[in-house]
């Protein structure tokens, strides 16, 4: 019987060693990536459904003049038959969805797998094929999940970053996406941070809003862009017997070096510039490793004077730019009007 007890406590020892933990991990693992590839091929599966069920409407339309009479009434027909059918899924506005699709991609194979029928849904939405064609490359590029999509539809992201570009970075933009190959591919003018919560009417004070973005991290970053990894915020500098605090810092690992960020709660002032240019002195002297490239400095208001920045910032060797946020989502007709003069020009 003694026997019998040591030999069950010596088995429970040997099952919390680290084989075990190790077999556990991998059985774990395994599943999780076969889950993972079962729902990759079930997207797949059914986004090739859809390209092919507007395929098929398509050729039907086009199959004489006998069929194309029937116009909208097709769709409100296959709508209610498919239902009765198939169950959910067919609805008027997903099959006149699924038509599009195969109309904007006429060839399957140029489909991206990476993204799913809810990804297709919202991007054949943007009227503008540079501005579809953008969001799809983007999507692909960054992974974002359907939500992230979206939110970067509303907030017009194709409109900011082409605005900044001329006609030729336009069409890149459109072709290939947001390609981060300088310090000024990060900048964004305006910032939006709608999802802080915070009061467009009400000044709101630094303190809050650096809260409100350290609160949702993982939204601000995806409004940033790529690359970009959170280091810290109030990051403390100290200079003789003074200290300074950097309101919020990054590191940018496409382009390898620091990302400093201060909060203006009103107009950027002349003053900000001298400060975030002691600011990234300090930074290339001190914190900078030597395989690092030089730290970017970002003054970020609610308001800027384009000729006083332009003044303060003149002759500085230093990359410091200043850009404007606001607490809610733009006006996407009044960015897409500006970029049509801007490309008409």
């Amino acid at each position: 019987m003694e026997n019998k007890i040591k030999l069950l406590k010596t088995d429970k020892l040997e099952i919390s060693s680290k084989e075990y933990s190790l077999l556990v991990d991998k059985i774990s693992d395994l599943w999780e990536k076969a889950k993972e590839t079962a729902v990759m091929a079930v997207n797949s599966e059914l986004l090739k459904a859809n390209w092919q069920t507007g395929r098929y409407i398509v050729e039907f339309e086009q199959g004489g003049a006998e069929k194309a009479k029937y116009g909208q009434q097709l769709l409100i027909n296959l709508s209610k038959d498919l239902s009765a059918r198939r169950g959910k899924g067919f609805s008027r506005s997903n099959l006149t969805y699924m038509r599009k699709l195969y109309l904007t991609f006429p060839k399957c194979e140029t489909l991206s797998h990476k993204l799913t029928w809810s990804h297709y849904f919202e991007l054949l939405k943007c009227d503008d094929p540079m501005e579809m064609q953008f969001y799809f490359h983007e999507a692909i590029k960054e992974g974002w999940k359907v939500r992230e999509l979206k939110r970067q539809i509303k907030s017009s992201l194709f409109q900011r970053i082409a605005l900044s570009t001329d006609k030729a970075g336009v069409m890149a933009l459109a072709n290939k996406g947001d390609q981060i190959l300088s310090a000024q591919d990060i900048i964004r003018d305006p910032y939006v941070l709608e999802f802080t919560g915070l009061p467009q009417q009400k000044r709101c004070k630094e303190g809050n809003l650096e809260s409100a973005l350290k609160a949702n991290m993982e939204k601000f970053l995806l409004e940033l862009g790529r690359g970009f990894a959170f280091i810290g915020r109030q990051y403390i500098i100290s200079i003789g017997s003074r200290r300074f605090k950097v309101d919020l810092v990054f590191y940018h690992c496409i382009l390898k070096c620091y990302v400093l960020i201060d909060l203006k709660r009103s107009e950027i002032k002349h003053s900000d510039i001298g400060q975030m240019n002691m600011y990234l002195n300090y930074f290339k002297t001190e914190i900078c490793q030597p395989d690092d490239n030089p730290p970017i400095g970002i003054v970020l208001g609610a308001k800027q004077d384009e000729l006083l920045m332009e003044y303060a910032t003149q002759g500085i060797t230093n990359q410091l730019f200043t850009a404007r946020y606001q607490l809610y989502l733009p006006k996407k007709e009044e960015l897409q009007s500006q970029l049509d003069l801007a490309l008409a020009d």
